[in-house]
């Protein structure tokens, strides 16, 4: 069986969970098919990353198989897949405005390295080289992205095409069309996770659309399912639910970091409302009034960073709250390593990898009752993201009882036990022979 896969993150660029969550996965469907293509944007960043190497630029023609050239591709050796470029400005989790600010940059960058400027373009971060037209907007790009890489179709017979969330929906329903091969639909999360009731109607109505000419779609908890059916009015029986697994560790965690006798608790994600960023930090205000031997560190970026550093100084723990901004994996271990306690405070998480991710490192966690993950780990404190004071209390009774923290990290190993990727291919694999 040949599968086609349509992504929009992978890593080692990644921005959120969705990158994280497609490699773990391809890896682990690769020895259940036959042969597995993954597609997406190019990213932005070195042209190399270990055994991984960008070899061309993109080149697909609408002209059939057995003529059309393919498109750019990475010479995998470590992987057991192929990944292959669309060139595109794309990137997760971005808005409108984000898109328009990445656009310009690449066209500043690719400027510059025309005009022989290779200082001034190596500040910008080694921006990969553009060509070609970019869409004004991010919609327009997202279909500009969906005509080129639906081509990678054409190429060779497929069985099943799979698209991840909203940006790639449009590119499989358009290789659905060329090929009349069956579509699944991947959702990691909504418009209505992403963005509340403040829906932007153009993303909803591409999620909507996919999602009704799919021939199934695979959601990521039964929390989306029931979204997907009351939200977007989806028959419940097109719909099934693979919760999200987590890799194995390549290489050793490291060495739990002694801090003085100090506690730290960690927010590890986007910074924005889909997050709840701001109930994480009323909870620490009221920890910090109970408990003065407590840090409390927030990683990650985003939109509410802003609003956060400035809250955070309003509340007046300055001394206590420290932010990191985006980390790479090797900063994240660290920081795992110097944690006594995770906390996912989102206000809506279609799943939530950052919290299991925590208790592979022995970490105690805290989830949301509105998150997917809640569904699958016992071992978790669970509450209500807007119930501040009970977060706060959960964090102190973990942090004031060692042995309440080491029964929970104990259960959170024998939580992992069934939480693998290896477990959600071979569900995804029977969605594929149902239709294939």
């Amino acid at each position: 069986m040949k599968i086609l896969m349509f992504g929009w993150e992978f890593p080692p660029h990644i921005t959120g969970g969705l990158g994280t969550a497609c490699f773990g996965l391809s890896q682990s469907l690769a020895s259940l098919v036959e042969r597995l293509v993954f597609v997406l944007p190019r990213v932005k960043g070195d042209t190399r990353s270990g055994a991984v190497e960008v070899l061309g630029a993109c080149d697909l023609r609408h002209s059939g198989a057995a003529e059309s050239k393919p498109v750019s591709h990475l010479l995998a050796t470590a992987l057991p897949f192929d990944l292959e470029i669309v060139d595109s400005a794309l990137r997760p989790y971005q808005s409108n405005t984000e898109y328009l600010r990445h656009l310009r940059q690449l066209k500043v960058s690719k400027q510059q390295k025309i005009d022989g400027d290779a200082g001034a373009f190596s500040s910008l971060g080694s921006v990969l080289e553009i060509s070609g037209d970019y869409g004004e907007n991010l919609l327009d790009e997202v279909k500009r992205y969906a005509e080129m890489a639906s081509r990678a179709v054409l190429r060779e017979p497929f069985n099943v095409i799979h698209a991840h969330d909203w940006m790639t929906f449009l590119a499989g329903v358009r290789a659905k069309e060329m090929s009349g091969l069956p579509l699944v639909v991947h959702v990691h999360a909504t418009e209505f996770d992403r963005c509340g009731d403040q829906i932007d109607q153009r993303i909803y109505e591409i999620e909507r659309s996919g999602m009704e000419r799919a021939d199934r779609i695979v959601a990521v908890s039964q929390r989306t399912k029931d979204m997907i059916v009351t939200r977007y009015g989806i028959a419940a029986d097109k719909i099934v639910v693979v919760h999200n697994g987590v890799a194995a560790r390549q290489n050793e965690a490291p060495h739990r970091v002694r801090n003085d006798g100090e506690k730290v608790v960690v927010f590890l994600g986007r910074i924005t409302m889909q997050k709840g960023p701001e109930y994480f930090l009323e909870a620490a205000y009221l920890v910090a009034q109970k408990e003065p031997k407590v840090r409390f560190v927030m990683a990650g970026s985003g939109d509410m960073l802003p609003q956060m550093i400035e809250r955070m100084a309003e509340l007046g723990i300055l001394d206590r709250f420290h932010f990191t901004g985006f980390l790479n994996q090797q900063r994240r271990d660290e920081l795992f390593a110097q944690a006594d306690l995770f906390v996912l405070s989102s206000v809506s998480e279609p799943f939530g990898i950052t919290p299991v991710e925590a208790m592979q490192h022995d970490i105690p966690v805290i989830v949301t009752k509105q998150s997917g993950v809640a569904e699958v780990v016992n071992a978790a404190i669970k509450v209500d993201f807007w119930d501040v004071r009970r977060m706060a209390d959960a964090m102190i009774n973990i942090l004031k009882y060692p042995q309440l923290a080491r029964e929970m990290a104990l259960g959170g190993q024998r939580d992992l036990k069934s939480l693998t990727w290896d477990r959600a291919a071979a569900q995804i694999k029977n969605i594929y022979q149902e239709l294939g």
